[in-house]
C-alpha cells in the first residue's frame, strides 16, 4: 500500500464526511482565483468539526499538510495546498444562531456571507464586510484573509466584525481565542511583551493594512486582542470551526452619488474631501474596465467615484447623496433607483473578472493585486504606480476601494514565458518598495499567500517578519497548516499556473476568435472569480443552472474550466481528449451559453463542451442520443411525410419506452408530437405565389427572410404561420428560402459532431447564396438557431468563410425585426399579464432588449423568469439528466407559472421552453408572434 492510500483508508475509516483522492477532484482545487496552482493529494469535505479534528489527527501522524479552503476565491494563492484540502462549503454552512439583541451570529465556516446577509436582514441587520464575491465566499474565508469589501469605510474590515472564534490547530488542540488554552495564552504574552517597542512602532496605521499577522493587536492598551489577532492568518495557523460575528443596522434606505472626473489620480485626490460627509463606501474604477453599454449610465468622465449614502428613509439617503455630489468637485448625478443602482454596483463587482482582459482582447492577471496607501496619499501614489508600469513595459486597469485607499489591478504580464516572469519578479519588487514608501501595505484586502508574503520584509523588517516566524510557531511547531504562505514563502514566482499548460497552440475545430485561436488561452480566460457559483436563484443571470441544481463544484462553470486545464497540463488529468473526468463534468453542462454573457471574462463553456466531445468520440461509438438527436433535422424531414402514423405509435406506451430507450431518451420523457403538415409545406400551400397585403401603403416596408429552422418547421409550424401574420401585418415581406435543407447545424455542435456540423453549415451558406449577397435580414423565431447563426457558425467556420460573417450579421430575432425594419408599427394592445421564460441564448448571445419593448407596446405585463428552463435542447431528453432538467426548472420558471392567474399570457419563444413547461406545469406556452397574431 503507498502513503497516498494508506492516507486514503485512514481518512476514509475517520471522517464522515466526503473523502475524494480521485483526479477529478483534486484537479478541482489545483486553483484558487490567483495566478499560483499547487495539487493536492486528496481533499476532504468534512461535516462538522469532529471531522475536521478526525482529518487533522490523521495528516498530523503521517506529516501531511492541510489547507482550509472556502469559496476558492482567493487572489494570492492560499487557498491551494499539496496536501490534504479541507473544503468547507459542501456541509458545514450552518447559521448556527442570530442574536438580535447582542447584533451577533454564529456561524460555521463554510457559510456564504449572501446567506448570512439574507438571515440577518430579517432583524433589519447586516454583516458589513462585503467583497465583490459576495455571492460565493464564505465567512471562513473572510475571516482567513481578513476580506474587507465595500463597505468598509462605513464598517471596517472582517477583523472589526468578529468578536470570538473557535479553531482547532494542527496539533489537535481546540482554542477559542476568547479564552484561550492557558499555555497559548502565556506563551502569546510573553511574546507581545518581549517586543513591545517593536509592536508599537512597526505597524503603519490606515485603514487597510491586511498584511502580515496583527500583532499590533496583542498590546496591552489594545486588549491582548487574540481573535483580531488570528483574524487574517489565511489558514497558518488553525482551522476554523466556528465564528461570532458582529452584525451592524442595514440602512432604511440608499442612494448613490455617481461622480465623473477626468481620470482615476484626480478621483482619487477627491476622496479626502468626502469621507468627512460619512459615506458608506467610496469606489473608484476608470474608462478601462467600462464597455460601450454600461458607459451611458455614467456622467461625463474618464473615471469615477461611486459614493454611496445612506439613510433612514429615501429622502434623508438622497439628501445625503446630494451632499457628496456637491462636494466632490467633480460631475455628478445621483440615483437611486435600485435596479439603476444594482447595474452600475455590478459594473463594479465585475471588474476583477473583466479586468484580465485587456481593451485589445489581451490577457491581463492578478499579482499585484490589491495594495493599500493613506488615502491622502492615493491620487500621488496612483500617477506613481501608473509611470512605474510605463517604466516596465506594462498595462493595467487601478480600480477599488479609493475610501480606503486600497487599489486593485490586473496587469498584462506575461507569466508563460521566462523573461515575462523575470519582469513580473522585478515589477513586483519595485512596486513594493512604491507601496512602503507611501506609507503602505503591500495588501490591503486578500492577504499575502504566495503574491507577496515573500516581500514582507520591504514593508515590516527583518525583526517584525521574524516574530511572525515565532508567532506561527506558537500555534503550529509542525508547520503543517497552509506551509510556504505568509510565513517562510514560497518564491513570488514558483507555482505559476501557466507552466504546466502547453507552449504550442492545440489542434482544434472552433476559431475562438477572442483568444487568437489559442484553445488553452480560452481555457485561462477562467481566472476562478466564480460568479458561476452563485447559488441563490433570482436575479437575471442564467450561469450555471448545473451548478446551482447539484451545487457541485465540477458543474460549474470554473469547476469545468479547471478540469480543461488540468486536462491541457496533463500530470492530474492524464488522458487528455480521452479524459472520462472532464467528460463526466461536462456532461451536466447544459450548453445554455449563460457563462459567455454572464462571466465576467466570457467563459463560453457551451463551445469548449461541444470542442472536447468532437475529440473525445472522435473515432470511437458515440451516445445513442448523439445519433438521435444529434442528427434531428435529417429524422425529422424523413418522419415529415409520415407524421400521423408515428404519432400514434408514440402514444402505444411499450413502443414509446423501446423507442426512447434505444434512442438515449430519458423514460420521464413524452416524445414531442410531429405536425401533420409542416410549416413549409404550409407555406408552399397557402403563400408562395401569393400577393400579401401592406397596411396602408402598396409597397411593403422592407423585406425579410424568415428561417424555417428546425423546431418551427416540423413540430410547432402554427409559430411559424404566427410569425408571418404578424410581419405582414406590420407592412414587411415575407420570403423563406428556396432551398429546403438550410439549418444552422446546431443540434451537431451541441453534441460535438462539428465535422458534420461544418458541412451542414456550409451547404447552407450555398443554399443561402442570392438571398445574402441581397443583403436581406434573416429572422429567426428560434433562439437557439438564431444564437447558433450568429456566434457557433462564424466561429467553426472562421475568417476562411466571409459568408459566414454575413448570415451572422444578418440575423434578427422576431421582434428585433419588427422594431428595425417597422418602427412605426403599432401592435395589437392585450393588456393582460405575462409570464414564462426568456431563452437562455437569447439572454446570452442575442439581448432580450427589442422583446421586453414589444411586450410592453403590446401591454403584456410582467417580467420573464431568467435562468434556463432545464430542458435546453437535447440536454433534457437525455437518459440521466431529467432530475437535473427539473430542479433547474423549478428554480424560477415553474414558480412563476403555477402562480399566474387566469388569463396570463405564458410566453416562451423557445420549444424547448414551451416543451419543458408544458411538460412539467401541464400548461401551453405560447411564442410571442402567436400571442400578437391572436390579438390582430
Amino acid at each position: 500500500m503507498t502513503d497516498h492510500e494508506d492516507l486514503e483508508r485512514a481518512l476514509r475509516r475517520d471522517v464522515r464526511g466526503d473523502v475524494a483522492f480521485d483526479a477529478g477532484s483534486r484537479a478541482l482545487v489545483t486553483m484558487d482565483a490567483s495566478n499560483y496552482r499547487r495539487v493536492p493529494l486528496g481533499v476532504v469535505a468534512p461535516r462538522d468539526a469532529g471531522d475536521v479534528a478526525a482529518a487533522l489527527a490523521v495528516c498530523r501522524e503521517r506529516g501531511v499538510p492541510v489547507v482550509a479552503r472556502g469559496g476558492g476565491t482567493s487572489i494570492a494563492g492560499q487557498a491551494t495546498g499539496t496536501g490534504v484540502v479541507l473544503d468547507f462549503t459542501r456541509y458545514m454552512r450552518r447559521i448556527a444562531e442570530i442574536d438580535a439583541e447582542a447584533r451577533t451570529a454564529r456561524v460555521q465556516p463554510g457559510v456564504v456571507l449572501d446567506d448570512l446577509r439574507a438571515a440577518a436582514g430579517t432583524y433589519g441587520l447586516t454583516f458589513g464586510p462585503d467583497p465583490s464575491t459576495h455571492s460565493r465566499c464564505t465567512l471562513g474565508g473572510m475571516i482567513g484573509n481578513n476580506a474587507c469589501g465595500s463597505h468598509s469605510v462605513a464598517w471596517g474590515t472582517t477583523a472589526d466584525n468578529v468578536r470570538e472564534l473557535e479553531v482547532l490547530t494542527y496539533g489537535g488542540e481546540l482554542v477559542r481565542t476568547g479564552e484561550p488554552p492557558a499555555g497559548l495564552r502565556e506563551a502569546v504574552r510573553r511574546l507581545a511583551d518581549g517586543n513591545l517597542a517593536l509592536l508599537r512602532t512597526g505597524f503603519p496605521e490606515l485603514p487597510r493594512r491586511i498584511s502580515g499577522y496583527a500583532l499590533d493587536a496583542l498590546l496591552p492598551e489594545r486588549g491582548a486582542d487574540l481573535t483580531r489577532a488570528f483574524v487574517g492568518s489565511e489558514g497558518t495557523l488553525g482551522v476554523l470551526t466556528e465564528a461570532v460575528v458582529r452584525l451592524v443596522p442595514a440602512p432604511g434606505a440608499r442612494a448613490l452619488a455617481v461622480l465623473g472626473y477626468p481620470d482615476e489620480a484626480a478621483a482619487a485626490d477627491a476622496v479626502p474631501g468626502l469621507l468627512p460627509l460619512r459615506p458608506l463606501t467610496v469606489e473608484g474604477m476608470a474608462a478601462d474596465l467600462v464597455g460601450p453599454a454600461e458607459a451611458g449610465l455614467l456622467p461625463r468622465g474618464a473615471a469615477w467615484l461611486f459614493a454611496e449614502a445612506g439613510g433612514d428613509t429615501a429622502e434623508e439617503a438622497r439628501a445625503r447623496a446630494e451632499e457628496l455630489c456637491l462636494a466632490s468637485g467633480g460631475v455628478g448625478v445621483v440615483v437611486t433607483d435600485p435596479a439603476a443602482q444594482r447595474a452600475l454596483w455590478r459594473i463594479r463587482e465585475d471588474a476583477s473578472g473583466t479586468a484580465t482582459r485587456m481593451p485589445d482582447g489581451s490577457e491581463a492577471w492578478p499579482g499585484w493585486e490589491d495594495c493599500a496607501v493613506p488615502p491622502a496619499r492615493l491620487g500621488a501614489y496612483l500617477r506613481d504606480f501608473r509611470a512605474l508600469l510605463g517604466e516596465h513595459g506594462l498595462r493595467g486597469a487601478p480600480y477599488g476601494h479609493f475610501g480606503d485607499g486600497c487599489i486593485h489591478v490586473r496587469i498584462d504580464f506575461d507569466l508563460i514565458g521566462a523573461d515575462g516572469v523575470r519582469r513580473f519578479r522585478r515589477f513586483s519588487e519595485d512596486v513594493a518598495d512604491l507601496v512602503v514608501a507611501y506609507g503602505g501595505s503591500l495588501s490591503g484586502e486578500h492577504g499575502d499567500g504566495q503574491a507577496r508574503a515573500e516581500l514582507l520584509p520591504k514593508m515590516y523588517g527583518d525583526e517584525i517578519v521574524a516574530l511572525f516566524g515565532r508567532f506561527k510557531d506558537l500555534w503550529d511547531p509542525a508547520g503543517g497548516l497552509n506551509p510556504g504562505m505568509l510565513v517562510r514563502p514560497y518564491p513570488l514566482d514558483s507555482n505559476l499556473r501557466f507552466e504546466v499548460l502547453p507552449r504550442d497552440p492545440v489542434d482544434v475545430e472552433f476559431t475562438y476568435p477572442g483568444d487568437g485561436g489559442d484553445f488553452s488561452a480560452a481555457v485561462r480566460r477562467c481566472v476562478g472569480v466564480a460568479k458561476c457559483r452563485t447559488a441563490a436563484p433570482g436575479g437575471t443571470d442564467v450561469m450555471c443552472p448545473s451548478y446551482r441544481a447539484t451545487g457541485e463544484e465540477r458543474h460549474s462553470t470554473r469547476g469545468r474550466a479547471r478540469l480543461l486545464h488540468e486536462m491541457l497540463a496533463g500530470d492530474v488529468v492524464r488522458d487528455g481528449w480521452r479524459s472520462e473526468e472532464v467528460r463526466d463534468a461536462l456532461d451536466l453542462c447544459l450548453s445554455c451559453k449563460g457563462c459567455r454573457s454572464d462571466c465576467p471574462v466570457e467563459v463560453d463553456m457551451a463551445t469548449y463542451k461541444a470542442e472536447f466531445l468532437h475529440h473525445h468520440y472522435e473515432g470511437r461509438l458515440r451516445p445513442a442520443s448523439h445519433y438521435t438527436m444529434g442528427w434531428l433535422p435529417v429524422w425529422l424531414r424523413a418522419a415529415a411525410p409520415v407524421a400521423r402514423a408515428l404519432n400514434a405509435l408514440a402514444r402505444v406506451r411499450p413502443l414509446a419506452a423501446l423507442g426512447k430507450r434505444l434512442a438515449g431518451i430519458a423514460p420521464e420523457r413524452r416524445i414531442p408530437e410531429l405536425a401533420p403538415e409542416s410549416f413549409l409545406r404550409w407555406w408552399r400551400r397557402t403563400r408562395q405565389g401569393a400577393k400579401p397585403e401592406f397596411p396602408g401603403r402598396s409597397e411593403p416596408r422592407h423585406t425579410v427572410v424568415l428561417w424555417p429552422d428546425t423546431f418551427t418547421n416540423h413540430l410547432s409550424p402554427q409559430v411559424g404561420q404566427a410569425a408571418v401574420r404578424v410581419l405582414e401585418a406590420a407592412g414587411l415581406r415575407v420570403l423563406l428560402p428556396s432551398a429546403t435543407r438550410v439549418c444552422c447545424g446546431l443540434t451537431w455542435v451541441s453534441t460535438g459532431q462539428l465535422d458534420h456540423a461544418r458541412k451542414v453549415m456550409r451547404r447552407t451558406l450555398d443554399d443561402l447564396g442570392p438571398l445574402l449577397d441581397a443583403g436581406l435580414p434573416v429572422v429567426v423565431l428560434e433562439p437557439s438557431c438564431a444564437a447558433a447563426l450568429r456566434t457557433d457558425l462564424p466561429e467553426l467556420l472562421g475568417a476562411a468563410e466571409p459568408r459566414a460573417a454575413a448570415l451572422a450579421g444578418s440575423v434578427r430575432t422576431f421582434a428585433q425585426a419588427l422594431e428595425e425594419y417597422a418602427p412605426d408599427w403599432v401592435p395589437p394592445r392585450l393588456d393582460r399579464a405575462a409570464v414564462g421564460q426568456t431563452h437562455c441564448h437569447q439572454h446570452a448571445v442575442l439581448g432580450d432588449a427589442a422583446e421586453r419593448r414589444l411586450r410592453e407596446r403590446a401591454g403584456l405585463n410582467g417580467g420573464l423568469a431568467a435562468g434556463c428552463c432545464g430542458l435546453a435542447g437535447n440536454f433534457g431528453f437525455e437518459r440521466g439528466h431529467y432530475d437535473v432538467s427539473v430542479a433547474c426548472a423549478e428554480e424560477q420558471l415553474l414558480p412563476a407559472v403555477r402562480g399566474a392567474g387566469d388569463g396570463t399570457a405564458v410566453l416562451a419563444d423557445g420549444f424547448s421552453c414551451r416543451t419543458q413547461i408544458g411538460e412539467l406545469a401541464g400548461v401551453r406556452a405560447r411564442h410571442l408572434a402567436e400571442v400578437l397574431a391572436d390579438g390582430l
